[in-house]
């Protein structure tokens, strides 16, 4: 009997010293934790988006992400909500490339996140720099079955350049000011922080929900209730010191003047000189902080050039230098050919098309590209790991005074044009039914406004459009990029409204692209971000059943219907207009009332009824 008593009073003995352990512990791990503050982790987040000039977050809602959108609205960020997640990244992305800052998209936990893998994937390819904010469980709770809970981390580590999950309140600004960084340094890029539900709510609300419901009884319970509040204790600790919120240092390779005056040389000796102008010419910090110094560079080299993705337009709408047509037989004429920004991938046939007796100089940030293929169907005379906009500018003020033989661009100009006159001669010819959609558009690339941003969304009509619309400036034509997606046009649209509200936004959609993302149509009119949409409506995928009929005999999944897409965008809230055959004749009038109601702020959806053409036979969909 008296051992059992021993017993007893040795186990109370223990549970007295333990209890007494947690308290001191408790007092000591919660010292600078201020359980009374209603400050939350969302502001964090919000000023350091504000303290590195992010203007717009792109969203669609979810519980675990509102601190965030609060405090962001809070302190003058607009929050733009869409109809899909997928169009928020797209958004962001096309912020990205316009602004020269960094694009932010925030979406909920679980399936909110896993709807924007595209999107994201394509902001890689398009070297986009690009935060995606996510939501995700409590910090307890991962791994345990929460609602929407999955392993987050895992889908975006391939995706994108740096990926973090925030365990504390006190990381939020770091982990945001370094992700920020990291997307715009070297090769931009995405990056995606995965915020716990715990770190964005008040101290006060997040005590409240991970509290035991019960007074805990017993050793193991007064064990877990400790941990419980040490783990609170922790989360909230240092929350609220005094940040450094300002933007870190970021790295953008350049060429060494090794590398340009090497270049130099040859560009000096080239009779036939070619420039390939890629997406990467378009990022900051030359063309959106030099844009004339950068357009006067290229004017003074003298040298023709080609120009591809985000780099269209950038020499405006009649450039002599900017050659559109017959690239192949130029590349195959050329002495040397300087490849800025642009890769040897299936857009140059992997390095095929370019002449083995053509000195090449290739310049990329990233290696992998400005290599690629070059171990088998091309090999760089130099390459230069270093940014091709500043690049560009060294060359031409150490070529000054020197200019590449006029009759080189001139004879390309003359080639030019007589594919531009053939090109035009089948915009006269009548379709077996419905519109000529060669003809469709000419007649809007000739009414587009001088500040027209162009966003191609689509395979057959969009690949069309990319040879007859002209972009009138720099950085006023918007396509996914090397990834080839679809569905950019409702976010790619919305982006470039609210970077440049003065400008008419035009979407080129196929009927089979627009189906991604028509219900923006509803995001246009509640954000007074009007638009207008073209669409070529030829009731079929038609750049895979182009291929797909002949070679296999069969049109299935290729069809669509005429759809009255017009309907659909009236039910949005915008204007929507039927375009047929009978409607030839006053096309232009249509459409310039359709910019008309445009500038007064409603969003257009012209649905042009198209039949087919030969235009783009030959044309590769794989």
């Amino acid at each position: 009997c008296r051992s059992s008593c021993d017993l007893f009073d040795l186990t109370m003995f223990n549970q007295n010293v333990i209890t007494g352990a947690f308290r001191e512990i408790d007092r000591l791990l919660s010292g600078d934790t201020e359980t009374q503050s209603p400050r939350h982790g969302g502001e964090s987040v919000a000023e350091v988006l504000r303290a590195h000039g992010v203007k717009f977050v792109f969203t669609l809602v979810g519980g675990h992400i509102s601190p965030i959108l609060v405090a962001c609205e809070k302190l003058g960020i607009r929050i733009v909500d869409t109809r899909h997640e997928a169009t928020a990244v797209f958004a962001a992305d096309a912020v990205a490339r316009l602004s020269g800052t960094v694009g932010v998209a925030a979406v909920t936990a679980g399936p909110g996140l896993t709807n924007t893998v595209t999107a994201v994937k394509n902001a890689q390819m398009a070297e986009s720099p690009l935060l995606l904010i996510g939501g995700a469980a409590a910090t307890l709770l991962q791994g345990r079955g929460a609602l929407q809970d999955i392993d987050q981390m895992s889908l975006f580590k391939p995706l994108c350049k740096f990926c973090a999950s925030v365990r504390t309140v006190r990381e939020i600004v770091p982990t945001v000011r370094k992700a920020l960084a990291i997307a715009q340094s070297g090769t931009p890029g995405p990056v995606f922080i995965e915020f716990p539900i715990d770190t964005l709510y008040p101290y006060h609300v997040v005590e409240k929900e991970s509290a035991p419901k019960n007074t805990p009884k017993g050793l193991f319970g007064k064990i877990m209730a400790w941990y419980l509040q040490n783990h609170l204790s922790n989360l909230f600790a240092g929350a609220w010191e005094t940040c450094d919120l300002s933007p870190l240092p970021v790295y953008i390779p350049h060429a060494t003047e090794d590398e340009v005056q090497r270049c130099v040389e040859l560009v000096s000796r080239a009779k036939k000189p070619v420039i390939l102008l890629g997406s990467q010419a378009t990022l900051p910090p030359t063309p959106v902080c030099e844009t004339l110094t950068f357009l006067k560079a290229l004017e003074s080299l003298g040298i023709p050039c080609f120009l591809g993705g985000m780099s269209r337009g950038m020499l405006g709408k009649n450039s002599p230098l900017h050659i559109r047509q017959n690239r192949r037989d130029a590349l195959k004429e050329a002495d040397l050919v300087l490849l800025a920004g642009t890769v040897c991938d299936f857009r140059l046939s992997y390095g095929r098309v370019l002449n083995r007796r053509s000195k090449i100089i290739a310049i990329n940030r990233d290696r992998s590209q400005l290599l690629k293929n070059s171990d088998m169907f091309w090999k760089p005379t130099v390459a230069i790991q270093g940014d091709a906009g500043s690049f560009l500018l060294r060359l031409s003020k150490a070529l000054k005074g020197h200019r590449c033989p006029e009759e080189w661009p001139r004879s390309l100009k003359e080639g030019e044009a007589i594919k531009e006159k053939a090109n035009r001669a089948k915009a006269d010819e009548k379709t077996e039914r419905h519109l000529n959609p060669i003809s469709v558009l000419h007649r809007v690339d000739e009414l587009l406004a001088e500040d027209s941003i162009i966003v191609a969304d689509g395979g057959d009509f969009v690949g069309s459009a990319a040879y007859i619309m002209r972009p009138r400036g720099p950085i006023r034509w918007l396509d996914p990029g090397a990834f080839g997606t679809l569905g950019v046009g409702g976010g790619f649209a919305l982006g470039a409204k609210l970077c440049r509200p003065e400008s008419e936004v035009w979407i080129v959609y196929g009927d089979g692209s627009l189906g991604y993302s028509v219900a923006e149509f509803d995001t246009f009119t509640r954000h007074k971000t009007p638009v207008i949409a073209l669409v070529g409506n030829d009731a079929c995928w038609s750049q895979i059943s182009r291929e797909q009929v002949p070679m296999l005999g069969s049109n299935v999944a290729c069809g669509l219907a005429f759809t009255d897409y017009h309907i659909v965008a009236d039910g949005y809230g915008g204007k929507g207009y039927l375009i047929g055959r009978e409607d030839e004749s006053r096309l232009d009038d249509i459409i310039k009332k359709a910019q008309k109601e445009c500038r007064e702020g409603k969003a257009i959806l012209l649905n042009v009824l198209i039949g087919k053409t030969n235009f783009r036979d030959g044309s590769i969909s794989v």
